[in-house]
């Protein structure tokens, strides 16, 4: 199963009947796994991107329950997205979910195609999501290529290229190839449970692994190599400051521009101070906190500082009383400003 050698016929058979007696023994029992509505499996494989199952389980659950079907999504106000999607992060996911699903409404009478080429054509459903949801939904023998995916595949081949050039080759059509075409979904499914489960990153549990006979990885000791480690992304590290414009009891929010870090989301007015460390904030009034916060590759260093003076006359926002401040769907990024600000002492 080197790179470059194909598997033959009778081995992939048994490649797939193992991995598949093994996905239906030992698979989890997760919420979205329960369904056949197309429209909860996308909302799930949304969800799951970048994200712990333990974590999405949840809002996945509150998610449906507010937001029920396509159109239900579609006519949703950004208030009700942020608020229903607030501490899942990566927000651009749900504006192009709900992007989606009103080009599902206008094109398809709110009801998801049942044809890969219109998947792929519906904004947000890129060859993972559009993948998974054909092939778990509707039983196209089509393959859904995420990372565990790639890293199983990896070591299987012991394919010694980057992740993304072997993403590349597997969405060329070699991971079709492997689809199981009688349980598409499943077998889709089973190959993401196993680089979750065990065929993971650090620690892979090659002992357990149902189909390790059939890795070569294994056998030449490189799982930890497979796939090879791409050049990390340059982590900036940035001092902030966050301005809370307050006026008696109320304190003043700003929606942050479209493009860009938490686009389209509700927070506090903030001031990069370029050029300065941590310690040199900028702004007028009173320093009353300071906090670190990590995104993927930056983190801010913000200094917050009360205001008592209007915000600028040209700002774009709203005042929110301090009582109702924790019920806005306001990004992690600033939670720990609103849980100083609505700590009893300040009411």
């Amino acid at each position: 199963m080197a790179r470059g050698r194909k598997v033959d016929a009778a081995a992939l058979a048994e490649i797939r009947r193992t991995l598949l007696a093994w996905f239906d023994r030992a698979c989890r029992d997760l919420p979205w796994r329960r369904t056949n509505d197309p429209y909860a499996i996308w909302v799930s494989e949304v969800m799951l991107q970048q994200t712990r199952v333990a974590t999405v389980i949840p809002y996945y659950e509150r998610f449906l329950a507010a937001l029920p079907d396509i159109r239900a999504l579609a006519a949703a106000d950004e208030d009700t997205l942020h608020r229903l999607w607030q501490g899942l992060g990566y927000y651009r996911r749900v504006a192009l979910l709900r992007r989606g699903a009103r080009e599902v409404v206008e094109r398809f009478g709110g009801t998801l195609p049942r044809t890969l080429a219109d998947l792929r054509s519906i904004p947000g459903l890129g060859a993972y999501t559009a993948g998974a949801v054909g092939s778990i939904a509707f039983g196209l023998p089509v393959s859904a290529v995420d990372g565990n995916v790639i890293r199983v595949f990896a070591r299987w081949l012991d394919d010694k290229r980057s992740l993304e050039d072997i993403r590349t080759y597997l969405q060329s059509g070699e991971a079709d190839r492997w689809v199981d075409p009688e349980r598409p979904g499943d077998w889709n499914q089973a190959l993401m449970e196993l680089g979750a489960t065990i065929c993971t990153p650090r620690a892979p549990r090659c002992d357990e692994c149902p189909v390790a006979g059939f890795c070569r990885a294994r056998e030449k000791g490189t799982q930890l190599l497979r796939p090879a480690k791409a050049k990390a992304a340059r982590h900036v590290e940035l001092a902030v400051t966050v301005l809370v414009f307050r006026e008696g009891n109320r304190v003043w929010l700003e929606r942050r521009p479209a493009q860009g870090l938490l686009a389209g989301l509700w927070g506090f007015p903030v001031v990069e101070n370029e050029g300065k460390s941590d310690g040199e904030s900028e702004g007028e009034g009173r320093e009353v906190l300071r906090y670190t916060h990590v995104f993927t590759h930056r983190t801010w260093k913000a200094s917050v500082r009360e205001v008592s003076a209007p915000p600028p006359r040209d700002a774009q926002g709203k005042w929110v009383p301090l009582p109702e401040l924790s019920d806005e769907p306001i990004p992690t990024a600033f939670q720990p400003v609103v849980r100083f600000l609505c700590e009893p002492r300040l009411l």
